[in-house]
């Protein structure tokens, strides 16, 4: 499908795919990610269908080498059909399409239940399949919140987002919103104030900026974070993509934060999404006179938590002002290990006391002599550097490079 001309979207820009852009997971083989495309373009499969069919039959590729009495007796008749009928040349130009925009530095495809895919999302009712990343797709892994609000936010409503988002990327959480107009730009940009990195979900292709007034913006976000699509490479903006694309930014973050929004408004749609999801709803109050107060209060009385300080949001998300320390000296470790920083300045104490087996942080403390925040955020450093997995039951293992 190609993008619609004139000015209503245009290519990421060039200077997307910079130094944190070319980190993340090693992703899918192309015949893999031929098959991944394949079942997200069947006619009748849609997210919880796929999920099912997953299931039962383990990958894509053994979906369609199942043969249609066995898809029948699990999706019936009509579906196994299309299971079964040969890619169409659409989908094979789709591949064809996707294979080209994947090779660009910093570009990655990640596919439910594939490593690199984000665990939050993976858990709500409706996970996209794919997702087409452009920039460092391991921000997804949260901590994150998402930020959003009117596309016709007035001054002082922008000015809030911005503030809020610079204090808590500041504090450690990766800020998530739209890359709309007014109040998601604004946390865009205040986020990328702040030592901590943005996300930001669209409702295009991976490979076109919508609203083009945010081109710049967007290449800034792919340099320092990452922009994030379900939708296939060169998908237009179309009206029923963005509130289908809400149901992701509130399943990648732990909370969502309304700073302005009307009485109708599609940021309602995505709290009401977020609480349904289990996340925490927050609203920032304004005005009795004022429309964009209007929905914000409307969540309040629904059960949102009101919040006039950036603090409010870190304490309700058990999040402390050493964690947000912690967390910012993490994060500038991970920007120096993306630009290249030599493997030798990791932390050799910790190193030595992981040795090579897996271990319990609480040994580590004792080994050590340091706090539980402390340790937390070393081995935070560690992981981000790739020198450290976690596994399951708490436990840490040191990893070490070949010869």
């Amino acid at each position: 499908m190609q993008a619609p001309g004139g000015a209503q979207d245009e290519q990421v820009p060039g200077a997307a795919a910079g130094a944190a852009a070319r980190q993340g997971p090693a992703g899918l083989a192309d015949d893999r990610l031929a098959a991944w495309l394949r079942l997200d373009r069947t006619r009748g499969v849609g997210p919880r269908t796929a999920a099912a069919l997953l299931a039962t039959f383990g990958s894509p590729e053994a979906i369609f080498r199942a043969g249609r009495d066995a898809l029948a007796r699990h999706a019936g008749p009509v579906l196994a059909q299309a299971l079964c009928a040969p890619p169409s040349p659409d989908t094979a130009r789709l591949v064809e399409a996707t294979l080209r925009w994947r090779a660009a530095p910093g570009r990655h495809v990640l596919a439910l239940g594939e490593p690199g895919y984000p665990e939050l999302l993976a858990r709500i009712p409706d996970p996209p399949l794919l997702l087409y990343i452009t920039g460092d797709a391991r921000l997804l892994a949260g901590p994150c919140l998402a930020i959003v609000g009117s596309r016709n936010a007035s001054r002082q409503g922008q000015a809030n987002a911005l503030a809020f988002a610079e204090a808590l990327a500041g504090a450690g959480l990766r800020i998530v919103s739209g890359l709309a107009l007014g109040i998601d730009a604004a946390a865009h940009e205040g986020a990328l104030r702040a030592p901590g990195s943005t996300v930001a979900v669209v409702g295009t292709g991976p490979d076109l900026v919508y609203p083009v007034r945010n081109r710049a913006l967007a290449g800034r976000i792919a340099e320092a974070g990452c922009i994030a699509s379900a939708y296939p490479v060169g998908t237009p903006p179309l009206p029923g993509n963005f509130p289908k694309r809400n149901r992701i930014i509130s399943g990648l973050a732990a909370g969502v934060l309304v700073v302005e929004a009307a009485a109708q408004s599609g940021s309602l749609i995505t709290a009401r999404q977020a609480a349904e999801q289990g996340r925490d709803v927050f609203a920032i109050p304004g005005s009795i006179h004022a429309a964009l107060s209007k929905g914000c209060h409307a969540l309040i009385r629904e059960g949102a938590r009101l919040v006039d300080t950036a603090d409010d949001v870190l304490q309700a998300l058990a999040l402390s002002p050493l964690a947000g320390m912690q967390a910012r000296a993490a994060l500038e470790v991970h920007r120096g290990a993306a630009a290249g920083v030599p493997a030798q300045d990791a932390d050799a104490p910790l190193l030595r006391a992981l040795g090579h087996g897996p271990v319990a942080p609480d040994a580590l403390q004792a080994a050590l002599g340091c706090g539980a925040g402390e340790l937390g955020a070393r081995l935070l450093v560690l992981e981000l550097q790739g020198h450290l997995e976690r596994l399951p039951g708490g436990l840490v293992q040191r990893l070490v490079s070949g010869a």
